[in-house]
């Protein structure tokens, strides 16, 4: 595990989690344990493919490489035993991109989308600057864990409604949800036609005993009316390269799908994007396994900590995910006091929970994906601040 305890120095490179912490949250000397990319060093197989790429020194128009497909194909049914052919799988930049460009293809401006929050904060940003309506069907606490609420989703669709986003591997509450949870929705989604995005990023960052069902892969009939999109950049730490792919079953919705992504010039392959992705589905196996472990025990030696010194701050236990879900009730503080508290004298920078959804008022985010020694000065500077305020 030595190459996760690497501490790298990061500033000065254009990294958005450490050079733009201050602009964003403005304040110096802040440790940024906020946006979701890791402080680990990509899998040696993929810099060196990577590597070969660039000393070939001809960086002209490509054409799409084949091999991405099949390792593509390949990832998903030895990691989740879900059988998807290559014509299904369709390119794009991101994940957010496609999000974006699904939702302009098959919905029209005025029409409902549906996110079940508290959930990843560009879903709000994808369905509002489309000028398309936001519906919560939000998550329910139960103290511990998140639940879907069915039958508030019921209550919610309307004959304007077309469409949901699920998160799964939820984000921020780690939840993986089981085929049993998918099914019952998909029943929902199924009788009232609605077209799901399935935003399945963190797939394959999952905890011991925990494994992924891919929503299309529960309900036939969904299967027709579903949007999964995947990408290597959370698993392997990629997201500079803009790699992401969207596995769309229907063969009219994805022709539809690839003419719309045509009209908007996002079609078109990076070289190095498919480069990177191949190598790591096909060689970044064994380097995703010591990832894991090194993040659970990052988040065992995060638990004990709090509960050690910092007892009225809960974790929400994660099956998923590098992030960890904080539960911040007990300390008394307003949201904005609370956030204050974390940048003006812990000296820390979270991702804010109230970004999440207004359901989430008293949690913050806080990354797992960093050296030992870096998450450790993160929580003793967090205690230092708890411990003055006498919490």
């Amino acid at each position: 595990m030595k190459r996760f305890d690497e501490v790298i120095e990061r500033r000065g490179t254009n990294s958005m989690k450490w050079d733009a912490t201050k602009e964003r949250f403005g304040e110096e000397d802040l440790l940024p344990l906020w946006v979701a990319d890791m402080d680990f060093r990509a899998p040696e197989p993929v810099i060196e493919a990577l590597k070969e790429k660039v000393e070939h020194g001809i960086y002209g128009y490509p054409s799409h490489a084949t091999g991405v497909d099949e390792a593509i194909v390949d990832w998903a049914w030895d990691r989740y035993s879900w059988e998807v052919s290559e014509k299904a799988i369709v390119h794009t930049t991101g994940v957010v991109p496609a999000l974006s460009n699904i939702i302009k293809a098959f919905t029209e401006p005025g029409d409902e989308v549906i996110i079940q929050t508290p959930v990843y904060y560009p879903f709000y940003d994808v369905i509002q600057k489309s000028n398309r309506t936001v519906i919560k069907n939000p998550l329910h606490f139960t103290g511990e864990q998140y639940e879907m609420d069915l039958e508030q989703l019921e209550e919610a669709i309307t004959e304007d409604t077309k469409m949901l986003i699920l998160c799964h591997p939820h984000n921020p509450g780690g939840r993986v949800w089981s085929k049993e949870e998918l099914a019952a929705l998909a029943a929902v989604c199924e009788k009232h036609q609605l077209y799901v995005i399935s935003d399945e990023i963190h797939a394959d960052l999952l905890y011991d005993g925990y494994s992924h069902t891919s929503f299309a892969s529960v309900n036939e009939q969904m299967a027709k009316r579903t949007f999964t999109t995947l990408a290597p950049t959370k698993t392997f730490n990629l997201a500079g390269i803009q790699a992401a792919y969207i596995i769309v079953e229907n063969p009219e919705l994805r022709l539809k799908l690839r003419r719309d992504l045509a009209g908007t010039f996002m079609n078109g392959p990076n070289m190095f994007s498919e480069v990177a992705t191949e190598a790591a589905y096909r060689h970044g196996g064994e380097w995703l396994k010591q990832l894991m472990s090194y993040i659970q025990t990052n988040y065992e030696v995060t638990r004990d900590f709090l509960e050690d010194h910092m007892p009225k701050i809960k974790v929400v236990k994660p099956q998923g995910t590098y992030l960890l879900w904080l539960n911040c009730e007990e300390l008394g503080l307003s949201a904005n006091e609370r956030k204050e508290w974390l940048i003006k004298e812990a000296k820390v920078a979270l991702n804010h929970g109230p970004i999440f959804g207004e359901e989430a008022e008293h949690f913050e985010r806080l990354n797992l994906a960093s050296p030992r020694k870096t998450l450790m000065e993160g929580l003793n500077r967090i205690k230092a601040a708890y411990e003055k305020r006498g919490f």
